[in-house]
């Protein structure tokens, strides 16, 4: 089975092209291009560049992209540098990384949903229990006690209360 750097450099010249060709067309780099027909894989920081090259580079040779990935993933799988997925800081995972990754899986839509259906649920409790307890409140109850005036002469500047 030839590899895949094999595979894209005999389409390549199959169809009489040149890196300069192909470079133009999908806008890879040549030095890239040529990586990608020596299998140097090295030169690429992620999988994820070397993945995205070659399927555009399969592409554009009109060749079965679906099997050229299926080979690429096993000769990136037998690579240590590409077998795992690289740290983007360069430290040890922390229980924040972890985290952080199972907050991005999330479908935040369905939570935002969810928290203002609770938040408005405890609106509307908080809103009927205050409702309830002033429907049975005593009207009075919060009324001082009336203003008695002695009984001593009326100086004019009050008025007598009725007997």
């Amino acid at each position: 089975m030839a590899t895949v750097a094999e595979q894209l450099r005999e389409a390549r010249e199959k169809m009489n092209l040149s890196v300069y060709d192909v470079a133009d067309v999908t806008k890879i780099r040549t030095d890239h291009l040529r990586a990608l027909e020596e299998g140097n894989y090295q030169v690429f920081a992620a999988p994820v560049y070397i993945r995205g090259f070659v399927r555009s580079y399969g592409t554009m040779l009109k060749l079965n992209v679906v099997t050229l990935m299926d080979d690429l993933d096993e000769e990136l799988s037998g690579e240590e540098k590409f077998s795992e997925p690289p740290s983007l800081t360069g430290k040890k995972k922390s229980a924040v990384d972890r985290a952080m990754l199972l907050m991005s899986k999330m479908n935040w839509l369905w939570i935002t949903i969810a928290l203002v259906v609770v938040f408005s649920l405890v609106t509307a409790s908080i809103a009927y229990r205050s409702w309830q307890s002033y429907k049975t409140r005593d009207p009075l109850s919060g009324l001082s006690s009336g203003i008695v005036q002695p009984e001593s002469e009326v100086s004019g500047e009050l008025l007598p209360l009725p007997k």
